[in-house]
């Protein structure tokens, strides 16, 4: 988490040192440490300079909300303040702020003097229906908080001039499902856009350099998603701004203020554009020169003048790099402790699926093979999302795996983002069908050139992965020789039951997990057909499954169910509980090395030992 500050004199970034957790700040210069604290508890994601001296960091923790079932996964603002070297929260629920909100970090600008921070946030008493509100956040004395412009109960965003005077704001009415954009004019709101959708298609994330258009991104039918400009004025809407055939934009680039400088697309590797023609040309360059390992900028100055990148790839477990009147100086490493000779190497290949679709995928391959890989144990990992996609970097578990001595395949099966929004939509009402077909492919392909070992292959997933491991182990038992499920999904008619539980029938997320599984159209009892905790019986592999206790992405009742009906079935399973954590498994130094230990265990058993 490597930043740096405004004028490029200082940087600022998280490490652990003896077990605890800092933030540090240091002087480029003179070398000098300035700054530092522990964060121990904050968890930060997410962190940025404000001027030179102020750092605000995003964090989040599981704890449990008054009136509320469950731990929630609960994001939060901090400003920290090097001189003064106070930290404090900027929004905290149950000061004017609503208690039963999760997400209090987000600012949405600042005062041209940096003392005020803008930030979004649900305002009213228990018991009450709140309103979200655009508070303004005294940075040195964040108690001190205002209401800078009282919203509705539909509002969901804001955007405010270079004065910090209020521009626009979004909104989106969940029971008449309208979507639309009012400019504040002359101390009136005036609506310049509306559509009725039960899934909100289009995205405002920011604003042109001249604050008078909205960035819009929006996805036409069968095609990428683009950049378009949409004037404050009377909402029309530019010609794409940004786009590619190829690949989707996958993240906006923009400062503290939101206005937007460029777009970086998605792929294996990140590949950018820029208003600024020349900034386009020399990170092409850059890649160009080293092609196997991924550019990603991190941070720059305000005039661009100096550029952070991570860069990952053969030979790196991770390396921050500053890009400084044409050379590259390194910063520091991002795992100092795996050296760059013990990194396997990744490379990006295809193959063709049994409908000829073509599929992306990724080889982790490991060292001890690397001259003659040939018939190797192997480790089919498919990504969560699944709307989601791998890439080439130091990606933890992979590379676990590939230490081990395991070929480490990631095929981007159909309904993966990254390669096209028609590749996407193939997905759609394919949960256990063609994209567990895929994944099948992916195996037999790899074995048929000699790669893979097809009596060792054991299916990895987590998230979305953990529900296409768990169906490999139903659907296709021959195939896989183990089965480790991370956060999975076993019961989709359950977990879409919890869904319109928690956000109504006629929520916008459960109209789109509606258009992802059952492509609308599918039969009542779809949702059971797929789903593996009906099908324990058919399991002919060793399965361990492991879930965070506190995920409420994927409930732990989907472990609990799948490993109750293993175990009805005289089935061999593993069930690990991980204690205090959630979706991800990362709020603990210790969580993810317990992960690798039960892995490791279960391999050593079910892989390695055998014949």
């Amino acid at each position: 988490m490597v930043r740096l500050s405004p004028n490029g004199d200082r940087i600022a970034y998280r490490t652990v040192i003896k077990e605890e957790d800092y933030l540090l700040i240091k002087d480029l210069k003179s070398g000098a440490m300035i700054g530092g604290i522990i964060i121990r508890g904050i968890n930060p994601s997410h962190a940025y300079f404000v001027g030179q001296d102020k750092i605000i960091l995003i964090g989040s923790t599981y704890k449990m909300i008054q009136g509320f079932r469950r731990k929630h996964d609960v994001s939060s603002a901090f400003i920290y303040d090097i001189t003064t070297k106070k930290l404090e929260q900027m929004l905290v629920p149950g000061r004017r702020i609503f208690r039963g909100q999760s997400g209090l970090g987000r600012v949405v600008g600042f005062s041209p003097d940096l003392k005020y921070a803008f930030m979004p946030a649900f305002v009213g008493k228990d018991g009450t229906t709140p309103r979200f509100n655009l508070m303004r956040v005294n940075l040195d004395k964040p108690r001190k908080l205002k209401t800078h412009k009282q919203g509705g109960q539909d509002t969901i965003d804001y955007f405010i001039d270079a004065e910090g005077n209020i521009l626009a704001r979004e909104r989106y009415n969940n029971d008449s499902n309208i979507h639309s954009v009012e400019a504040f004019v002359n101390d009136d709101w005036v609506e310049i856009f509306s559509e009725v959708t039960e899934i909100m298609e289009k995205s405002f994330v920011g604003l042109t350099p001249d604050r008078k258009s909205l960035v819009m991104l929006a996805s036409p039918d069968d095609e990428q998603n683009a950049y378009y400009a949409m004037s404050l004025k009377d909402g029309s809407i530019s010609e794409p701004l940004f786009y590619r055939k190829d690949v989707s934009i996958e993240q906006i680039l923009s400062d503290n203020q939101r206005v937007v400088y460029g777009v970086r697309y998605s792929g294996f590797k990140p590949d950018y554009a820029f208003f600024d023609k020349k900034m386009t040309q020399t990170y092409k360059a850059i890649q160009e020169v080293m092609p196997n390992n991924s550019f990603r900028i991190v941070d720059h100055t305000q005039d661009w003048q100096k550029i952070v990148f991570y860069v990952e790839g053969d030979g790196s477990s991770g390396n921050y790099l500053m890009l400084d009147e044409g050379q590259f100086h390194m910063l520091t490493a991002a795992r100092p402790q795996i050296a760059g000779e013990l990194v396997a190497p990744v490379r990006a290949t295809s193959f063709e699926a049994r409908d000829g679709l073509t599929i992306p995928t990724l080889l982790t391959y490991p060292l001890q093979n690397i001259q003659k890989p040939e018939s190797l144990p192997t480790i089919l990992m498919p990504h969560g999302g699944p709307e989601s996609h791998d890439k080439i970097g130091f990606d933890w578990m992979a590379q676990y795996f590939a230490n081990r001595g395991f070929l480490v395949i990631q095929p981007q099966f159909r309904g993966s983002s990254g390669f096209g929004y028609k590749f996407t939509r193939k997905g759609y009402g394919e949960w256990g069908k063609k994209m567990q077909d895929d994944l099948s492919d992916a195996v037999l392909h790899y074995a048929d050139k000699g790669l893979v070992d097809k009596e060792k292959v054991c299916i990895v997933g987590w998230s979305y992965g953990g529900y296409a491991a768990l169906a490999g182990a139903v659907f296709t038992p021959k195939l896989y020789r183990c089965v480790i499920s991370i956060n999975g999904v076993s019961d989709v008619d359950e977990m879409m039951k919890v869904e319109k539980r928690d956000y109504g029938k006629y929520h916008w997320v459960v109209s789109y997990w509606n258009k992802v599984i059952r492509d609308q159209n599918l039969g009542d009892d779809y949702l059971e057909t797929i789903s593996p905790v009906n099908y324990a019986e058919k399991v002919q592999a060793p399965v361990l499954l492991i879930h965070g206790e506190d995920d409420t992405v994927v409930r732990i009742d989907q472990s609990e169910d799948m490993a109750s009906e293993l175990d009805d079935a005289d089935k061999t399973v593993t069930f690990l509980e991980i204690e205090d954590e959630g979706h991800s498994i990362n709020n603990s130094n210790n969580s993810r090395l317990r992960v690798l230990t039960a892995i490791d265990k279960f391999l050593n058993k079910h892989m390695i030992d055998q014949n």
